[in-house]
């Protein structure tokens, strides 16, 4: 779990981090990173809620 929120406040702060810097200098190269981080971040969420969704299904059997 702690893993997780440390892949979560990466993430927020770089894509934060990368908004800042785009609306500071215009370059919409910092606009296309946050893009692109802000949707890793969210493949990293769906895909640790499958796995908690997995579990719960998974645990009662085993």
């Amino acid at each position: 779990m702690l893993i997780m929120r440390l892949a979560i406040l990466l993430v927020v702060l770089g894509t934060g981090g990368s908004l800042l810097l785009w609306l500071a200098t215009g370059k919409p190269r910092y606009k296309a990173w946050a893009w692109k981080s802000l949707r890793f971040g969210l493949v990293v969420v769906l895909v640790f809620f499958a796995l908690l969704l997995v579990e719960r299904v998974l645990a009662p059997t085993l």
